[in-house]
C-alpha cells in the first residue's frame, strides 16, 4: 500500500497544500506554511461503506423555546452574551496579550460558582498557583472555583465527566491544548483545530458551557484557523489600549443574542470593574473650550454613548499632507474631508489632519460623520464648539446630512449628563426629550457657516470658504 503523501498547512488560516510554499495563496501571509502528516481516509478491506441513518424532517412551523441560560453575574458580560451562558454553547474569545482576558474570566467563573453552579478554569499556560495568586490579589480566594494545569484534551474531558455536571469550563487558551487523534505538534492549526472538535462534541453532549481563550496575531485578527471561528457559536473580541484603563468586550459574533452590544469594564487594581454609565466616563476628562473638540452622541446596540472625537488640522510641508486617525474609520475620514473641500470649500489638501476618539473606543455607525466634520472645520478655523452641545448624523457624498436612527436615546442621554443643545438632522422620531435646543442642520454647509460665524478667534468665512478670484 502507498504511504500517505505529506501535506502542507498554513498556520495562519488553514490553508492545505500539496507542496511547501513560501507564500500563502489564500492569507497572502509569508513563512506560515509548515509539513504535518496527512490524515486521509484509508478503506478497510473487507469492511463495506456503512450506509445512511434515515431521519424525521419536520414543517418549518411549530413550537419553539428560548435556549435556557444561566446569568454570569457580571452583568455587562451577560448584556454582550444576550442575557447570560446558554448550556451547551462554546464561546471562543480572544483579546491582546495582557488585555485582562484571564482576569475577566477568573471573575466570571467565581461569580457563577458562588450561586452553586460548578464552574472549572483549565490553564494551559500557568500554573495552579499562578491562577491563585491573581484570584487572591482580585480578593476571590475563597470562590468555589475548582483549578487544574492541564494540556492534554482527552484527560480534561475524563475529569469533567467525573462528580457532579460541571455548568462553566474556561480553557485557556485553546492553543495550548493538545489531543492524541491528531500528530502534529501543540499550537499548530490540526492540532488547534482537533482539540476545538474534542471540546464542542463534549459541550454539546455535557450541557456544559465552555470558554476557549484565543491569541491574537499582530493585526488583530484571531490566530488559529478560520474554520474555529466557524465551529464556536459565539466569538468575543476583549479590546483595549494598554495607554488606557478602559476595556471593551463586543460580540463578533452569536448565534443565541445580539452582536451589537458593548460590555464597558475599567482595569483597576482589584480586577475589571463594571461601568454602569459609560458616557460619564469616557467624558471625565474631556478639553473645555478647545478648538477641535466635539461630543458625539452615539449607539452602541442599544446602549447611548457620548464619547469625544478630537481634531487636529495643521499646515505641513510635506508633499503628501497626513492623514491619521485612530478610533474611527479611516475610508469615512477621506469621505467626509472631500465633502467639505468639495461642496463646502474647506481647503485641507495643504494640512495634516488628525482624528481621535477619546478613552479607547472606536467607534463603527456612520453617525459619526457630522461630529468628526464639526471636529476638523473648527480645528482648521480655530473655533472652540460649544462645550453643552452634541453632534450626530450622516453625511452624505451631496454634503446633505441624514437623520440617524434612535435620536430620542441620544438626546435623552445628553440631557441627563448635563447638555442642552444638540446639532442634528431633521428629528423624525416621537419621543424626543424638550430640554434639549435642537439646531437642525440639513447640509454641511449650514454646519461650516455656523462654525465660522461663532468663532471668536476665526478669521472670518475667507479663511474656510472657497476662493474664485
Amino acid at each position: 500500500m502507498a504511504k500517505n503523501a505529506p501535506s502542507f498547512i498554513c498556520q495562519n488560516c488553514g490553508a492545505t497544500f500539496g507542496r511547501w510554499q513560501g507564500k500563502c495563496e489564500s492569507c497572502g501571509e509569508w513563512n506560515t506554511i509548515a509539513e504535518e502528516g496527512a490524515a486521509a481516509d484509508r478503506a478497510i478491506p473487507g469492511r463495506s461503506a456503512r450506509k445512511g441513518r434515515v431521519f424525521a424532517l419536520e414543517p418549518l412551523t411549530g413550537e419553539t423555546h428560548e435556549a435556557p441560560r444561566m446569568p454570569s453575574g457580571v452583568p455587562e458580560f451577560d448584556r454582550v452574551t444576550g442575557g447570560g451562558f446558554v448550556r451547551g454553547s462554546v464561546l471562543l474569545m480572544a483579546g491582546d496579550p495582557g488585555i485582562g482576558k484571564s482576569t475577566l474570566l477568573i471573575q466570571a467563573a467565581a461569580a457563577l460558582a458562588k450561586t452553586g453552579h460548578r464552574a472549572i478554569y483549565i490553564s494551559g499556560e500557568e500554573a495552579v498557583a499562578q491562577v491563585r495568586l491573581r484570584a487572591e490579589r482580585l480578593g476571590l480566594g475563597t470562590a468555589p472555583v475548582e483549578l487544574a494545569a492541564e494540556t492534554s484534551v482527552e484527560d480534561i474531558i475524563a475529569t469533567m465527566r467525573e462528580g457532579k455536571p460541571p455548568r462553566l469550563i474556561v480553557i485557556d487558551s485553546i492553543q495550548t491544548m493538545w489531543t492524541d487523534a491528531v500528530e502534529s505538534a501543540p499550537g499548530t492549526v490540526t492540532q488547534v483545530r482537533g482539540s476545538a472538535q474534542a471540546l464542542i462534541r463534549f459541550a454539546k453532549r455535557s450541557g456544559a458551557a465552555v470558554i476557549l481563550v484565543g491569541h491574537v496575531t499582530k493585526d488583530g485578527q484571531i490566530a488559529g484557523p478560520r474554520v474555529v471561528e466557524h465551529m464556536v457559536d459565539a466569538v468575543l473580541s476583549f479590546e483595549g489600549d494598554g495607554a488606557h484603563q478602559f476595556r471593551i468586550l463586543r460580540a463578533v459574533k452569536n448565534r443565541f443574542g445580539p452582536t451589537d452590544e458593548i460590555g464597558v469594564f475599567e482595569m483597576t487594581g482589584a480586577g475589571l470593574r463594571e461601568v454602569a454609565n459609560p458616557s460619564e466616563l469616557f467624558l471625565s476628562e474631556r478639553d473645555l473650550g478647545s478648538p477641535g473638540t466635539v461630543v458625539f452622541a452615539g449607539i452602541e446596540g442599544t446602549r447611548p454613548l457620548l464619547v469625544e472625537i478630537q481634531a487636529l488640522v495643521a499646515p505641513t510641508s510635506l508633499g503628501t499632507p497626513r492623514r491619521s486617525v485612530v478610533g474611527w474609520d479611516a475610508s469615512r475620514l477621506s469621505m467626509v474631508l472631500a465633502v467639505l473641500e468639495a461642496h463646502c470649500g474647506v481647503k485641507l489638501g495643504g494640512h495634516d489632519v488628525y482624528l481621535n476618539v477619546a478613552g479607547g473606543l472606536r467607534i463603527q455607525e456612520p453617525a459619526a460623520d457630522l461630529a468628526a466634520a464639526a471636529a476638523l472645520v473648527s480645528s482648521l478655523a480655530g473655533a472652540s464648539l460649544p462645550p453643552e452641545a452634541v453632534y450626530f448624523g450622516e453625511v452624505s457624498l451631496s454634503g446633505a446630512v441624514r437623520p440617524v436612527a434612535q435620536s430620542a436615546a441620544r438626546m435623552k442621554e445628553a440631557a441627563k449628563l448635563g447638555f442642552t443643545r444638540a446639532y442634528a438632522p431633521e428629528v423624525r422620531e416621537n419621543g424626543t426629550d424638550s430640554a434639549l435646543s435642537i439646531t437642525t442642520i440639513g447640509n454641511l454647509t449650514d454646519l461650516v457657516a455656523d462654525i465660522a460665524a461663532s468663532g471668536k478667534r476665526a478669521r472670518g468665512p475667507v479663511r474656510l470658504a472657497r476662493q474664485d478670484g
